[in-house]
């Protein structure tokens, strides 16, 4: 009940090269996220709250309309309705975004 079992991760691919293995809970959402050179996550809002933290590799985001490169350690925070993308893919890499509340189509 604690502690979860790698059966009861959700696995999915959410765009060509990006792939998420998902972990819920009943008001938040963890999702590890890998992103593979080429890669581009298309421009999207939702009405869930998202933050984040790069894990490894480099890659560019645009929250809001404003653009970084993102690397090993950055970290960021996406309200509620602010549209978002991922539209380059430098290195491989992984990512960690926590959701609140949970995303159902993540389940």
């Amino acid at each position: 009940m604690y502690f979860v079992d790698e059966s009861k991760k959700s696995k999915k691919s959410i765009a060509p090269g990006i792939d998420i293995t998902v972990v819920s809970g009943d008001k938040a959402q963890m999702s590890f996220v890998t992103l593979m050179p080429g890669s581009k996550l298309p421009i999207h809002e939702h009405p869930h709250e998202q933050m984040g933290v790069v894990l490894e590799g480099e890659y560019d985001m645009v929250i809001g309309g404003e653009r970084r490169t993102l690397r090993e350690g950055d970290t960021y925070v996406i309200p509620s309705g602010v549209l978002h993308s991922v539209p380059e893919v430098h290195k491989p890499s992984r990512a960690l975004d926590v959701f609140g509340p949970p995303r159902e189509e993540y389940r």
